[in-house]
């Protein structure tokens, strides 16, 4: 996974060295523009086990701003804002990997920097009694709760921090 480049941002950005949950990092560039969810759409995803895109429809591809080639084979924390807590990560993985389904709200980037939110349903796909990989449906948050998320996760990451 490269890091983000200049140009492919537009107007003012900061710089964030993002660590992910395996170790890997990578260097993003972060605007303080959100992109509104459109109307009507759903973005579905699937990953493998180790959560690295094998699927993603059109809206998944429209909403970030990658193309379908640039996404698939790269793990689906290429998304990733800064501002979310790892502990919002954390309580994902440790529910599908019991097989669970997991919703949360959450806020990406996209490749020009921009942000959005969504509300995101993670399943895990279940073959022979095996988790196989993982489908999730993204739909149009409720500006309530994102308000409320977006509360939530600046004081967890205060605490990350600590």
């Amino acid at each position: 996974m490269q890091d983000m480049k200049a140009s492919d941002v537009a107007g003012e950005y900061r710089e964030v060295t993002l660590t992910y949950h395996d170790g890997s990092s990578r260097q993003v560039l972060v605007t303080e523009n959100e992109v509104p969810y459109p109307e009507g759409k759903l973005i579905v995803s699937r990953t493998d086990n180790a959560g690295i895109i094998t699927h993603c429809n059109q809206s998944f591809v429209d909403m970030s701003g990658y193309s379908e080639a640039e996404l698939i084979g790269q793990p689906h924390h290429i998304l990733r804002h800064p501002d979310m807590p790892a502990a919002a990560f954390g309580d994902l993985w440790d529910t599908v990997q019991r097989s669970e389904k997991w919703h949360g709200y959450v806020k990406n980037l996209r490749k020009d920097g921009n942000y959005y939110w969504v509300y995101a349903t993670v399943i895990p796909n279940v073959r022979k009694g095996e988790v196989v990989g993982f489908t999730s449906v993204r739909r149009k948050p409720s500006r309530r709760r994102v308000e409320e998320s977006a509360s939530l996760y600046a004081e967890l990451l205060k605490g990350e921090a600590q």
